[in-house]
Protein backbone atom coordinates (compact mmCIF):
# COMPACT_ATOMS: atom_id res chain seq x y z
CA UNK A 1 0.00 0.00 0.00
CA UNK A 2 1.15 3.33 -0.44
CA UNK A 3 3.06 4.98 2.72
CA UNK A 4 1.05 8.36 2.89
CA UNK A 5 3.25 9.29 6.00
CA UNK A 6 6.20 9.52 4.30
CA UNK A 7 4.80 12.35 1.77
CA UNK A 8 6.28 16.04 1.69
CA UNK A 9 4.73 18.76 -0.07
CA UNK A 10 8.16 20.02 -1.44
CA UNK A 11 8.51 16.58 -3.20
CA UNK A 12 5.04 15.92 -4.32
CA UNK A 13 4.27 19.97 -6.22
CA UNK A 14 5.58 19.12 -9.26
CA UNK A 15 3.44 16.30 -10.05
CA UNK A 16 0.09 18.17 -8.87
CA UNK A 17 0.93 20.81 -11.41
CA UNK A 18 1.83 17.90 -14.00
CA UNK A 19 -1.59 16.35 -12.63
CA UNK A 20 -3.16 19.52 -13.16
CA UNK A 21 -1.72 20.63 -16.33
CA UNK A 22 -2.46 16.94 -18.20
CA UNK A 23 -5.69 17.16 -17.31
CA UNK A 24 -6.48 20.17 -18.51
CA UNK A 25 -5.46 19.02 -21.81
CA UNK A 26 -7.18 16.12 -21.39
CA UNK A 27 -10.40 17.33 -20.40
CA UNK A 28 -10.53 20.10 -23.21
CA UNK A 29 -9.17 18.04 -25.77
CA UNK A 30 -10.46 13.91 -24.56
CA UNK A 31 -6.52 12.57 -24.74
CA UNK A 32 -3.00 13.17 -23.65
CA UNK A 33 -3.23 12.68 -19.78
CA UNK A 34 -2.12 8.90 -19.70
CA UNK A 35 1.03 10.14 -22.37
CA UNK A 36 2.26 13.05 -20.20
CA UNK A 37 2.11 11.14 -16.85
CA UNK A 38 3.57 8.12 -18.07
CA UNK A 39 6.34 10.13 -19.55
CA UNK A 40 7.14 12.44 -16.70
CA UNK A 41 7.32 9.11 -14.94
CA UNK A 42 9.15 7.14 -16.99
CA UNK A 43 11.72 9.46 -18.05
CA UNK A 44 12.07 12.13 -15.11
CA UNK A 45 11.69 9.83 -12.21
CA UNK A 46 12.74 6.48 -14.13
CA UNK A 47 10.02 4.19 -13.47
CA UNK A 48 10.01 1.18 -14.38
CA UNK A 49 6.95 0.93 -17.14
CA UNK A 50 4.45 -1.59 -16.19
CA UNK A 51 4.62 0.47 -12.37
CA UNK A 52 4.66 3.51 -14.41
CA UNK A 53 0.73 2.73 -16.11
CA UNK A 54 -0.46 1.05 -13.15
CA UNK A 55 0.43 4.51 -10.84
CA UNK A 56 -1.32 6.68 -13.88
CA UNK A 57 -4.34 4.72 -13.74
CA UNK A 58 -4.47 4.50 -10.30
CA UNK A 59 -4.72 8.60 -10.13
CA UNK A 60 -6.70 8.24 -13.70
CA UNK A 61 -9.48 6.27 -11.71
CA UNK A 62 -10.16 9.32 -10.00
CA UNK A 63 -9.36 12.10 -12.42
CA UNK A 64 -11.48 10.27 -15.29
CA UNK A 65 -14.38 9.88 -12.54
CA UNK A 66 -14.29 13.70 -11.80
CA UNK A 67 -13.93 14.49 -15.30
CA UNK A 68 -16.86 12.28 -16.75
CA UNK A 69 -18.94 13.95 -14.20
CA UNK A 70 -18.06 17.76 -14.84
CA UNK A 71 -18.70 16.48 -19.00
CA UNK A 72 -22.11 14.73 -17.87
CA UNK A 73 -23.29 18.20 -15.85
CA UNK A 74 -21.70 20.12 -19.49
CA UNK A 75 -24.13 17.91 -21.23
CA UNK A 76 -21.06 16.77 -23.35
CA UNK A 77 -21.62 12.90 -23.46
CA UNK A 78 -23.64 10.78 -26.47
CA UNK A 79 -24.60 7.94 -23.87
CA UNK A 80 -25.54 5.92 -27.28
CA UNK A 81 -22.24 5.89 -28.37
CA UNK A 82 -20.75 5.81 -24.50
CA UNK A 83 -22.41 2.05 -24.51
CA UNK A 84 -21.05 1.09 -27.85
CA UNK A 85 -17.37 1.64 -26.18
CA UNK A 86 -17.03 0.62 -23.05
CA UNK A 87 -17.34 -3.47 -22.56
CA UNK A 88 -14.78 -3.34 -25.38
CA UNK A 89 -12.86 -0.42 -23.93
CA UNK A 90 -12.85 -2.52 -20.70
CA UNK A 91 -11.88 -6.02 -22.42
CA UNK A 92 -8.88 -4.75 -24.43
CA UNK A 93 -7.64 -2.71 -21.24
CA UNK A 94 -7.65 -5.55 -19.08
CA UNK A 95 -5.78 -8.06 -21.63
CA UNK A 96 -3.35 -4.73 -22.24
CA UNK A 97 -2.86 -4.97 -18.38
CA UNK A 98 -2.39 -8.47 -18.17
CA UNK A 99 0.40 -8.34 -21.38
CA UNK A 100 2.24 -5.61 -19.69
CA UNK A 101 2.57 -7.43 -16.38
CA UNK A 102 4.35 -10.40 -17.90
CA UNK A 103 6.39 -9.51 -21.55
CA UNK A 104 7.71 -6.23 -22.61
CA UNK A 105 5.06 -4.53 -24.85
CA UNK A 106 7.01 -1.96 -26.33
CA UNK A 107 8.25 -3.15 -28.91
CA UNK A 108 4.99 -2.02 -31.10
CA UNK A 109 5.11 1.69 -29.71
CA UNK A 110 6.96 3.65 -32.87
CA UNK A 111 4.83 2.30 -34.67
CA UNK A 112 1.57 3.05 -32.99
CA UNK A 113 2.89 6.69 -32.41
CA UNK A 114 3.75 6.84 -36.52
CA UNK A 115 0.27 5.91 -37.21
CA UNK A 116 -1.54 8.47 -34.18
CA UNK A 117 0.95 11.21 -35.68
CA UNK A 118 -0.28 10.18 -39.20
CA UNK A 119 -3.97 10.65 -37.89
CA UNK A 120 -3.19 14.14 -36.05
CA UNK A 121 -1.91 15.72 -39.53
CA UNK A 122 -5.26 14.37 -40.76
CA UNK A 123 -6.65 16.23 -38.17
CA UNK A 124 -5.23 19.44 -39.00
CA UNK A 125 -6.46 19.21 -42.55
CA UNK A 126 -9.99 18.55 -41.48
CA UNK A 127 -9.92 21.43 -38.95
CA UNK A 128 -8.54 23.95 -42.33
CA UNK A 129 -11.65 21.95 -44.35
CA UNK A 130 -14.33 22.00 -41.64
CA UNK A 131 -17.94 21.84 -42.41
CA UNK A 132 -19.27 23.52 -39.43
CA UNK A 133 -22.41 21.97 -38.81
CA UNK A 134 -22.47 18.63 -40.64
CA UNK A 135 -21.84 15.91 -38.17
CA UNK A 136 -22.29 11.89 -38.44
CA UNK A 137 -22.90 8.79 -36.23
CA UNK A 138 -19.27 7.02 -36.33
CA UNK A 139 -19.56 3.56 -38.01
CA UNK A 140 -16.45 2.13 -36.20
CA UNK A 141 -16.48 2.58 -32.43
CA UNK A 142 -16.14 -1.33 -30.72
CA UNK A 143 -12.86 -1.95 -32.51
CA UNK A 144 -11.37 1.78 -31.90
CA UNK A 145 -12.31 1.14 -28.15
CA UNK A 146 -10.71 -2.32 -27.77
CA UNK A 147 -7.69 -0.87 -29.36
CA UNK A 148 -7.50 1.67 -27.12
CA UNK A 149 -8.18 -0.41 -24.02
CA UNK A 150 -5.02 -2.45 -24.80
CA UNK A 151 -2.62 0.12 -25.64
CA UNK A 152 -3.46 2.19 -23.04
CA UNK A 153 -2.67 -0.14 -20.71
CA UNK A 154 0.31 -1.49 -22.70
CA UNK A 155 1.83 1.70 -23.00
CA UNK A 156 0.63 4.16 -20.84
CA UNK A 157 -1.71 6.00 -22.33
CA UNK A 158 -3.78 5.83 -25.44
CA UNK A 159 -7.46 5.52 -24.90
CA UNK A 160 -7.70 9.44 -25.90
CA UNK A 161 -5.39 9.31 -28.75
CA UNK A 162 -6.64 6.32 -30.64
CA UNK A 163 -10.35 6.72 -29.69
CA UNK A 164 -11.09 10.44 -29.72
CA UNK A 165 -8.84 11.19 -33.40
CA UNK A 166 -10.72 7.93 -34.74
CA UNK A 167 -14.02 8.76 -33.79
CA UNK A 168 -13.41 12.84 -35.26
CA UNK A 169 -12.09 11.50 -38.15
CA UNK A 170 -15.03 9.84 -39.02
CA UNK A 171 -17.14 13.06 -38.46
CA UNK A 172 -18.18 12.97 -34.90
CA UNK A 173 -19.14 15.97 -33.45
CA UNK A 174 -15.70 16.90 -31.39
CA UNK A 175 -17.66 18.29 -27.89
CA UNK A 176 -19.46 15.07 -27.76
CA UNK A 177 -16.74 12.56 -28.16
CA UNK A 178 -14.89 14.51 -25.79
CA UNK A 179 -17.18 14.11 -23.60
CA UNK A 180 -18.09 10.60 -24.12
CA UNK A 181 -14.67 9.61 -24.49
CA UNK A 182 -13.41 11.10 -21.38
CA UNK A 183 -16.93 9.33 -19.46
CA UNK A 184 -16.21 6.08 -20.84
CA UNK A 185 -12.44 5.84 -19.32
CA UNK A 186 -13.40 5.77 -15.77
CA UNK A 187 -14.74 2.11 -16.00
CA UNK A 188 -11.63 1.31 -18.13
CA UNK A 189 -9.17 2.73 -15.46
CA UNK A 190 -11.14 0.73 -12.93
CA UNK A 191 -10.73 -2.08 -14.79
CA UNK A 192 -6.87 -2.36 -15.71
CA UNK A 193 -6.38 -0.52 -12.33
CA UNK A 194 -7.57 -3.90 -10.88
CA UNK A 195 -6.09 -6.37 -12.91
CA UNK A 196 -2.79 -4.53 -12.15
CA UNK A 197 -3.01 -5.06 -8.65
CA UNK A 198 -4.09 -8.83 -9.15
CA UNK A 199 -0.84 -9.15 -11.16
CA UNK A 200 1.51 -6.71 -9.49
CA UNK A 201 0.18 -5.97 -5.72
CA UNK A 202 -0.32 -2.57 -4.57
CA UNK A 203 3.43 -1.92 -4.59
CA UNK A 204 3.09 -1.00 -8.65
CA UNK A 205 1.30 2.11 -6.99
CA UNK A 206 4.28 4.85 -6.59
CA UNK A 207 3.62 8.06 -4.09
CA UNK A 208 3.97 10.33 -7.31
CA UNK A 209 0.97 9.20 -8.09
CA UNK A 210 -0.86 10.91 -5.29
CA UNK A 211 0.89 14.40 -6.92
CA UNK A 212 -0.89 13.58 -10.24
CA UNK A 213 -4.43 12.59 -8.42
CA UNK A 214 -4.67 15.84 -6.78
CA UNK A 215 -4.08 17.91 -9.41
CA UNK A 216 -5.93 15.89 -12.05
CA UNK A 217 -8.92 16.12 -9.84
CA UNK A 218 -8.51 20.14 -9.54
CA UNK A 219 -8.65 20.09 -12.84
CA UNK A 220 -11.63 18.04 -14.41
CA UNK A 221 -14.09 20.81 -14.12
CA UNK A 222 -11.94 23.11 -16.19
CA UNK A 223 -11.21 20.89 -18.65
CA UNK A 224 -14.70 19.58 -19.43
CA UNK A 225 -15.76 23.12 -19.58
CA UNK A 226 -13.44 24.14 -22.14
CA UNK A 227 -14.59 21.11 -24.22
CA UNK A 228 -18.05 22.97 -24.03
CA UNK A 229 -17.31 26.38 -24.73
CA UNK A 230 -14.63 26.11 -27.59
CA UNK A 231 -15.95 25.86 -31.14
CA UNK A 232 -15.96 22.39 -33.35
CA UNK A 233 -13.16 23.90 -35.36
CA UNK A 234 -10.64 25.11 -32.96
CA UNK A 235 -10.93 21.46 -30.97
CA UNK A 236 -10.13 19.80 -34.29
CA UNK A 237 -7.32 21.89 -34.72
CA UNK A 238 -6.05 21.44 -31.13
CA UNK A 239 -6.92 17.70 -31.10
CA UNK A 240 -4.81 17.69 -34.33
CA UNK A 241 -1.84 19.68 -32.79
CA UNK A 242 -1.78 17.93 -29.28
CA UNK A 243 -1.83 14.61 -31.13
CA UNK A 244 0.94 15.57 -33.79
CA UNK A 245 3.39 16.72 -31.09
CA UNK A 246 2.70 14.17 -28.48
CA UNK A 247 3.30 11.17 -31.00
CA UNK A 248 6.18 12.78 -32.47
CA UNK A 249 7.69 13.35 -29.65
CA UNK A 250 7.04 9.56 -28.10
CA UNK A 251 9.14 7.90 -31.75
CA UNK A 252 12.10 10.13 -30.87
CA UNK A 253 12.02 8.82 -27.08
CA UNK A 254 11.33 5.40 -28.17
CA UNK A 255 14.06 5.33 -30.67
CA UNK A 256 16.33 7.40 -28.72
Amino acid sequence: MLDLSILNPADIWPFILAGFAAQMVDGALGMAFGVISSTLLVSVLGVPPAQASAGVHLAEVFTTGASGLSHAWHRNIDWKLFSRLVLPGIGGGVLGAYVLSNIHAEVARPLVMAYLAGVGVLLLYRAWKFPPNKFKDPRIVAPLGAAGGFLDAAGGGGWGPVVTSNLLIQGSEPRKVIGTVSASEFFLTVSISVTFILTLGFEAFTNATIGLLIGGVLAAPFGALLAKRVKPRALLLLVGVVLTVTSVFSIYKALA
